[in-house]
């Protein structure tokens, strides 16, 4: 059984999200667990708490938060009737990364899916604020769906790794059988001005061969100054149409996504992302 969470705020990036999950994970017997938190939108508009108690002001966002996911579980059972997926949509009063901190813990939730941006869609940003916190705090895999995407079955994965990193068995477990239903080819990128590997380099590469053995991988070196730039033309010269990183300290995927202010980001991608996570989250 796999456990996917699906937070939401009603926009149609998310739906777009938990269309391509729903599609994505067809052949998996799966749990869905649909989630909106609202503690934000009860003080967003410190005049109408003014007008009206707090109490009056938090029972009609949380009737309204449990009204559209009534509403986008009737649309998704019709969308995928699929006898394989079971849904639970959960309102809840609270920050969106505290609950899906406790959703995952206490349903032990193996991915996250979600649009790479929400409501506020800021074409400028690659990710919005909130998908960006979720990636920065939260310990599961996060995969990130671009607004209007359709391409749901993945071909061609590409994952960039400098080998020195460690990798959890259950994520690349969760990459390889996400990928072996439609016989995905993964490409390892290693960016570097060298081919040799150090021990502990081709000790990480046989760990990554040996569970993603379900999958064809092609072990890939490229010479470029910049990360950023190689995996860039990498997608756009090799029809990637998933990318994969994993997230740990001190990793080029932090200076990628966090070197900065969280709406900085050098890495433009319009396929999905998914974000493996090995770093412990403070």
């Amino acid at each position: 059984m796999r456990n996917i969470l699906i937070p939401t705020d009603f926009s149609a990036n998310a739906m777009n999200a938990l269309k391509y999950a729903s599609e994505l994970f067809k052949y998996d017997k799966s749990r869905f667990f649909i989630m909106h938190a609202y503690q934000d939108e009860i003080f967003e508009d410190e005049e109408l708490i003014k007008e009206e108690t707090l109490v009056k002001v938090t029972k009609r966002i949380a009737d309204k938060s449990q009204s559209n996911l009534d509403k986008v579980l009737k649309d998704i059972k019709e969308i995928s009737p699929n006898p394989r997926h079971s849904y639970s949509i959960i309102s809840a009063n609270n920050m969106l990364v505290d609950e899906a901190d406790k959703i995952v813990d206490e349903e032990n939730i193996d991915i996250i899916v979600m649009g790479t941006r929400g409501n506020t869609n800021d074409k400028k940003l690659t990710f919005g604020s909130h998908t960006l916190q979720v990636l920065r705090y939260v310990q599961c895999p996060v995969l990130a769906i671009p607004e209007h995407y359709v391409g749901i079955q993945p071909r061609h994965i590409l994952f960039p790794t400098n080998y020195l990193i460690p990798y959890k068995r259950r994520e690349l477990k969760l990459l390889c059988e996400l990928a072996a239903p439609y016989r995905a080819v993964i490409d390892m990128l290693y960016v570097s001005s060298s081919d040799k590997l150090s021990m502990r380099q081709q000790n990480n590469q046989s760990f990554v061969k040996d569970e993603l053995c379900k999958n064809e991988i092609n072990f890939k070196t490229v010479k470029d100054s910049s990360i950023t730039d190689a995996i860039c033309n990498y997608i756009d010269e090799n029809n990637v149409d998933m990318l994969v990183m994993v997230n740990t300290r001190h990793s080029f995927f932090e200076n990628i996504f966090f070197q900065s202010k969280l709406d900085e980001i050098t890495l433009r991608i319009d396929i999905p992302f998914l974000a493996l996570q090995n770093i412990r989250r403070y």
